[in-house]
């Protein structure tokens, strides 16, 4: 399982995703769970960063969906259109 930070933003972006991919990349289920429990501040670059996560899972195999997605969040990805893309199990941050 991967974690969110407790902050994604336009200034984190970059360094969640390179941290991010090098988890993903040694996971070795083929099934991987990103939990977003802690994601208390966030931006549309989280969507990005999701999506990215998801477009490199696909291409090594792996399924991605998130978990303990704040609602906010997913409001979010469907405002943008990308909600059905996304496998986010809403929940309660921590």
């Amino acid at each position: 399982m991967l974690l969110l930070p407790a902050t994604l933003t336009m200034n984190e972006a970059r360094d969640a995703l390179a941290m991010l991919e090098q988890a993903l990349r040694r996971e070795p289920e083929p099934d991987v769970v990103i939990d977003a429990s802690s994601l208390q501040h966030f931006d549309t670059a989280a969507i990005a960063v999701l999506l990215e996560c998801q477009r490199l899972a696909h291409a090594w195999g792996k399924g991605l969906a998130g978990r303990r997605t704040p609602p906010k969040l997913a409001a979010l990805a469907k405002l943008y259109g990308v909600g059905d893309l996304m496998r986010l199990e809403e929940g309660a941050a921590a």
